[in-house]
């Protein structure tokens, strides 16, 4: 039989059909292959088909054989396995950094690592129409940039903007050009920050990833280095609250009981719970006061009171005043 000039690909594409539509649930005959084989204008007989399953499992394919009632083949062990799978779907929809354009496409190749009725289960999971997601389509690419810039030891340069009532990029500094030397990425309640070093303000910073514009790599290489190891990335993003900045003070703070969980989730295992009484206990933080930190402490309804420093109890007490007078 004359070979077609599409033959040499025979043995790939018969990789693709088994991948795509085949699982333990859904095998394939040899005559189905056939049949989806010539609509690529390849034709196959049964004793080549057999011989290129099984190099297809010398190259490491799990493909099983059943007879139900004739012989079907099908692809048993993957990369992934689908609980897998919808775990990772579960991540991507959940983040609000990726935009739902682009958490459709990350999860449509997510659907590529098992079989098409496979994906149609993970499919009845997807729930990301009106759930709130980034404006900003370009941070997939701006968390590249500073991967790169990371990876190449160099500063990299921005614009950082804030969204107008008019949903509109308003440039903070009149579109000033921002230039620090990127350390790390870490997320903080859904949201992407980067971590660099500002050697005009000699400090380090953090900024939202979503909010910068016009990334660039700059030829002068990273400064800060020796700032950057003596900070705890976990403890910065831990006591930093929602990343907003804020004078670090050491705080002591009272809570009712029922609030240990809560206290060791924001905090972790490793901080003290000093008991008090028999329904309160006190715990000593580094904290950076902050309105955020004042509105994680107010969120407890009364049972998380500061007991120190007094500066710190002050600002507490004013913002509440504050916040009294708008209504």
């Amino acid at each position: 039989m004359a070979k077609s000039a599409n033959q040499k690909l025979k043995i790939l594409y018969l990789a693709q059909i088994l991948t795509t539509q085949t699982d333990e649930e859904h095998g394939i005959s040899l005559e189905n292959i056939q049949q989806q084989l010539m609509l690529h204008g390849i034709s196959a007989e049964r004793k080549s088909l057999y011989d290129d399953i099984e190099t297809l499992r010398t190259f490491g394919v799990d493909i099983q054989m059943v007879k139900n009632p004739t012989a079907q083949y099908f692809v048993a062990g993957r990369d992934f396995e689908i609980p897998e799978l919808k775990l990772l779907v579960d991540s991507v929809q959940a983040n609000q950094f990726l935009t739902e354009k682009k958490t459709y496409a990350l999860i449509k190749k997510l659907e590529r690592l098992c079989s098409q009725h496979e994906a149609q289960l993970m499919r009845r999971q997807v729930y990301v129409t009106n759930r709130i997601k980034t404006m900003n389509e370009s941070i997939f690419y701006n968390v590249d940039a500073i991967h790169n810039g990371i990876a190449q030891d160099k500063q990299i340069s921005f614009r950082y903007f804030e969204y107008s009532l008019e949903k509109k990029k308003v440039f903070r500094h009149d579109g000033m050009t921002y230039k620090v030397s990127p350390f790390a990425l870490t997320l903080n309640n859904e949201k992407y920050y980067l971590i660099a070093y500002d050697d005009e303000a000699g400090m380090i910073k953090h900024y939202r990833v979503d909010k910068m514009d016009s990334i660039c790599i700059e030829d002068a290489p990273r400064v800060g280095h020796n700032q950057y190891k003596d900070i705890d990335l976990a403890e910065y993003s831990k006591h930093t609250f929602d990343m907003y900045g804020g004078q670090k003070e050491s705080v002591t703070i009272e809570f009712a009981n029922h609030l240990a969980g809560v206290v060791i989730d924001r905090f972790g295992k490793d901080t003290a719970l000093i008991k008090k009484d028999n329904e309160h206990f006190w715990i000593h933080v580094q904290a950076a006061v902050s309105p955020q930190f004042y509105g994680w402490v107010f969120s407890m309804n009364g049972d998380a009171v500061i007991i120190a420093p007094q500066q710190v109890v002050e600002g507490f007490k004013s913002q509440l005043i504050r916040n009294e007078q708008r209504y």
